[in-house]
């Protein structure tokens, strides 16, 4: 088969991309697949048209790319793609709109509000957010990933800077009250046929798990199972499934968690493209599962083929 691997792009996580892509590129050919890996840019539209391809596999991360544009445009093409589709993959990104949705259906979520960087870093609003959130408390982008832009900040000045930081990626800026407790994450496969992964358990060796824990070799570790109550696995997994499904999600997902002294998990937020790298999470849940890397890229082409193909919903 024909494949086109999607990766890189122009979002803060593209070095992320091209390693997801070229690991996703290896994979496949092992799989006998014929293999282009095709850059997001403004000749993406000419090659997908005029590549033949049976089959797009994203592994873009970040916007312009997880945010349901490329999506879009292989709708437009005609062509098969991998994972979820337009609107999911919009609402999966902006982390307002998952967690307004997921606490309308009664999944936990962190207490949160949005504010906007247009309005200015202001004395009064982080003199309410901190009396309202707590210290520490967490500021991110609202359309970022891979931690790119987050601070726990645990003091009023920390604040403010957090809000610039944040603001350095996204004018929309997500403020949110800290969850302490064990960092975990749950991985979902549809394809189609809902599948919920073991709970993986992340330590690090950084202050937070952030992009050089995330991506140094060594200075992350994943645990499987996670090292939590089996009534909190329980839980986070059927938190996951529910969250895939009221999100609309298809292929793939990645549900990240904190899981608190009392067994509660508080999602954190659902990623459509996650990690795909030789270090990230998705692929050692799948493998403790007993789907082994390879295995599951094909399972995403193949239901990429039966979606476009109307064997499978949506």
């Amino acid at each position: 088969m024909r494949i086109a691997v999607l990766a890189g792009g122009r979002s803060a996580e593209r070095e992320v991309s091209l390693r997801s892509g070229a690991q996703c590129r290896a994979a496949l050919e092992a799989r006998g697949h014929q293999v282009d890996t095709v850059d997001l840019d403004l000749e993406t539209w000419d090659r997908l048209r005029d590549g033949r391809y049976e089959c797009v596999f994203i592994a873009l991360h970040g916007r312009l790319g997880e945010d349901g544009t490329v999506q879009g445009m292989c709708e437009l093409l005609s062509l098969p793609y991998t994972g979820s589709g337009v609107l999911a993959s919009a609402l999966c990104i902006d982390k307002t709109r998952t967690n307004q949705l997921l606490v309308a259906a009664g999944v936990p979520i962190p207490d949160f509000e949005e504010w906007d960087a247009v309005e200015g870093v202001d004395a009064a609003f982080v003199e309410r957010v901190v009396k309202t959130y707590g210290l520490p408390l967490v500021v991110k982008p609202v359309r970022e990933g891979s931690t790119i832009g987050l601070t726990i900040a645990g003091d009023a000045d920390a604040v403010a800077s957090a809000l610039v930081l944040a603001a350095r990626y996204d004018r929309r800026v997500l403020v949110q009250r800290l969850v302490a407790g064990t960092e975990i994450t749950v991985g979902v496969l549809a394809t189609p046929d809902v599948r919920v992964l073991p709970t993986l358990e992340i330590t690090y060796e950084e202050p937070t798990y952030d992009y050089t824990a995330k991506y140094t070799p060594g200075r992350s570790h994943h645990i499987i199972p996670a090292r939590i109550p089996r009534a909190a696995q329980e839980r986070a997994a059927q938190l996951s499934a529910e969250a895939f499904r009221v999100l609309g999600c298809e292929g793939m997902a990645r549900v990240d968690f904190i899981v608190d002294e009392s067994g509660e998990c508080w999602l954190l937020e659902v990623n459509t493209v996650p990690g795909l790298t030789d270090l990230s999470l998705l692929p050692d849940t799948a493998r403790a599962a007993g789907i082994e890397f390879d295995e599951l890229c094909e399972r995403l082409v193949q239901h990429g083929l039966e979606r476009h193909q109307g064997q499978v919903g949506p």
